[in-house]
């Protein structure tokens, strides 16, 4: 692997950085003490182009690969974690499950919308009891002469209640367990469908939550993606950009963490000089380097491996998992360093690490990775 960017990577970094320094940092602070969600922040996004990277230019998308999303979407994350979670409900969760199983029709109607951000995403598996259990889904569809019904409900799904659109899976024969779950792309202004906000959250206040209740809901028979019964397949797929997406996410808050703990390090001082000079502190900062680049080159791996078209199950459970710890550690560490002020809201670090616990819980918590990354280890699963 070549380790430098390319020109357009580097101009998709630098975007990203600007957009979020500009755009989103004057407000951030605000925003968090209100919990408010700006959906025109995501518009504007999607109208610069940030959605666009993995879509062919057809569609409207810039094709610029995975590699360039992840770096837009860490620059993003470094400043707001809440905003970078939109690159997976307009991008990574949507687009890549009508690129690779969508018909073209699907694909006309719907990519153009995610890309820039005129339609709003989401995705939806987890239920209030199933969470890594997949296959123990209650939602069910039921198939009809001219579609399919609805019922069911979804819990904590990120982009809700604010969805146009939504990528959303459901048992279509509940006796073949994980074999018969269907992947439907639904219009979520349909009738019967409800979405309601979840605000008792730990972190990420400027990202939407909520429940979908789905209540007899019509779909038409072209909201199936894929084939019926074929919708696991499809969301392990679909994981595997989500998953390096929150890997990519977690990186931006490590490297968030460090950059506020050195400048606060050699600011701040006790005993009569900057406690940046005390080897406890280069220690604490040293520790929470190395663990985010290590982070940061197992993310850029995943990403590049997408690129070429290689499968990388293996290489985004080992991001995932690792960025996630990386970035939790790197901000209790900060909180530290900070002292009483990092225990305070009028720093930032408090709100990284509520915002870093999200990761080792979301597309597959911590100890799903480590299942994941065993099996291959001890040969019990190998990429087909």
């Amino acid at each position: 692997m070549d380790f430098s960017f390319s020109e357009e990577q580097e101009l998709s970094r630098k975007a990203a950085k600007d957009f979020a320094e500009k755009k989103i940092a004057p407000t951030m602070e605000e925003d968090e003490k209100e919990h408010r969600f700006r959906p025109e922040i995501v518009k504007e996004m999607g109208k610069l182009g940030f959605f666009g990277c993995i879509a062919p230019e057809k569609y409207g998308g810039l094709e610029l690969g995975t590699l360039s999303a992840t770096v837009m979407t860490e620059e993003i994350a470094k400043v707001s974690p809440s905003y970078g979670l939109p690159f997976n409900l307009q991008m990574f969760a949507p687009q890549t499950v009508l690129l690779n199983w969508g018909t073209e029709e699907q694909r006309e109607k719907y990519l153009p919308g995610f890309i820039n951000a005129d339609t709003m995403g989401c995705f939806a598996m987890t239920e209030a009891d199933t969470g890594s259990d997949v296959a123990s889904m209650k939602t069910a569809a039921v198939e009809t002469d001219d579609g399919w019904i609805l019922n069911g409900s979804k819990m904590w799904i990120s982009g809700i209640p604010f969805a146009d659109v939504g990528i959303i899976f459901a048992s279509t024969e509940r006796e073949l367990k994980h074999r018969g779950i269907s992947c439907f792309i639904v219009d979520m202004h349909t009738p019967g469908i409800t979405q309601n906000a979840i605000e008792t959250k730990l972190g990420l206040y400027c990202a939407p939550t909520g429940e979908i209740i789905f209540e007899e809901v019509r779909l038409p028979k072209d909201a199936l993606i894929g084939e019926k019964n074929g919708g696991f397949k499809i969301c392990m797929n679909m994981l595997d950009s989500t998953r390096l997406s929150s890997a990519t996410r977690a990186v931006g808050v490590s490297a968030a963490c460090i950059e506020h703990s050195t400048r606060y390090a050699n600011e701040r001082e006790q005993f009569g000089r900057p406690i940046a000079e005390f080897q406890m502190i280069q220690e604490q900062i040293a520790t929470m380097l190395v663990e985010h680049e290590a982070a940061k080159l197992l993310v850029y791996r995943a990403a590049w491996m997408r690129d070429q078209g290689v499968r990388n199950t293996l290489q985004v459970s080992l991001a995932k998992y690792y960025a996630a710890e990386a970035a939790v550690a790197a901000a209790n560490t900060a909180v530290k360093i900070f002292g009483s002020y990092g225990f305070s809201t009028e720093y930032p670090v408090e709100r990284l690490l509520r915002d870093s616990k999200s990761y080792q819980i979301v597309e597959g918590t911590s100890n799903i990775q480590k299942f994941i990354i065993a099996g291959y280890a001890l040969g019990k699963r190998k990429d087909k």
